[in-house]
């Protein structure tokens, strides 16, 4: 596969799109990966924060993060990209008839779930506490289809997914069980199967405003921000990959972690796939500053 660098879309990060050939590519998955602080949010918030040339939109933001804890993301985006993060109600919507208003918005920032300091994994739930869960993924999923269509129906090709944690098989993560749902459902289906899906009943009510409301799910563009146990960057380039995991399905994989510097650790990230074009097998160093990550030279 090969993709016009004009059509790819930038990281934000100065120096990481000429590591992938130009940035990006549009319709694909790109899954980020390292350990808590090693800088993955930021970098997802350059991402997002870039303003789109054509009708200057930016990004979202869907957190996962199952436990509640602040990921910095309005502080993050404030400070790199002077970005005021409006928050997505996290119900589902009852009322549409202000969905297809003149200039609405939908929020730049979705968090779902809000549970202080709890882990939620199939290990760490009994028989009848994983089939509560299931049941509240239900009643969520409203709200993250319409945050999702609506914004796509305004422009947005960009979405960073946050707050994956670590587990021992994918299989017994909520939260990728989640993100698949997502993904696939909602990210790469068309758009007037996503609208019938958010208004299920009501979708011969609004089938008019939803033809409207088409966009072409082949320019949006993932970024996958998960949280690993390993911390040195030798470790994650070592990790292996199970079958079904998210890393197989995406695109481009790019790691961050730790790496010794002389009598210091250093950060340094590797691009361990990127399908599209040709890239640097090296590892290349970063610091991170008020302006987020930067490639040191």
């Amino acid at each position: 596969m090969t993709t016009d660098n004009k059509l790819r879309l930038t990281t934000g990060v100065p120096g990481l799109d000429e590591l992938l050939g130009g940035g990006l590519i549009p319709g694909t998955l790109t899954v980020v990966m390292g350990s808590t602080g090693i800088g993955k949010t930021q970098l997802g918030i350059q991402f997002a924060g870039n303003v789109h040339p054509v009708g200057g939109r930016r990004g979202i933001l869907f957190d996962m993060c199952a436990r509640g804890d602040s990921q910095n993301h309005a502080e993050y985006a404030q400070r790199i990209c002077r970005w005021e993060l409006e928050t997505a109600p996290a119900e589902s919507m009852e009322n549409f008839s202000d969905f297809f208003e003149s200039q609405p918005h939908y929020g730049d920032y979705l968090q779902i779930f809000q549970y202080q300091g709890r882990r939620v994994t199939r290990g760490d739930l009994d028989f009848d506490a994983w089939h509560d869960w299931q049941a509240e993924l239900n009643i969520r999923l409203g709200a993250a289809i319409a945050f999702f269509y609506g914004n796509f129906g305004q422009g947005v090709t960009r979405v960073v997914v946050d707050g994956i944690e670590p587990v021992d098989r994918s299989s017994d993560s909520i939260q990728l069980h989640l993100f698949e749902y997502i993904y696939h459902q909602i990210l790469r289906k068309d758009p007037d199967w996503v609208a019938r899906d958010l208004f299920r009943q009501h979708y011969r009510q609004y089938a008019e405003e939803a033809a409207t409301h088409r966009y072409d799910p082949t320019k949006i563009g993932c970024l996958l921000l998960c949280t690993s146990r390993e911390t040195m960057l030798d470790e994650l380039i070592a990790r292996p990959i199970e079958q079904g995991d998210v890393l197989s399905n995406a695109n481009t994989i790019i790691l961050m972690g730790k790496q010794h510097d002389g009598s210091r650790l250093g950060r340094a990230l590797y691009v361990a796939k990127h399908r599209g074009s040709a890239c640097t097998d090296e590892i290349v160093p970063y610091h991170i500053d008020d302006q987020g990550i930067r490639i040191s030279s």
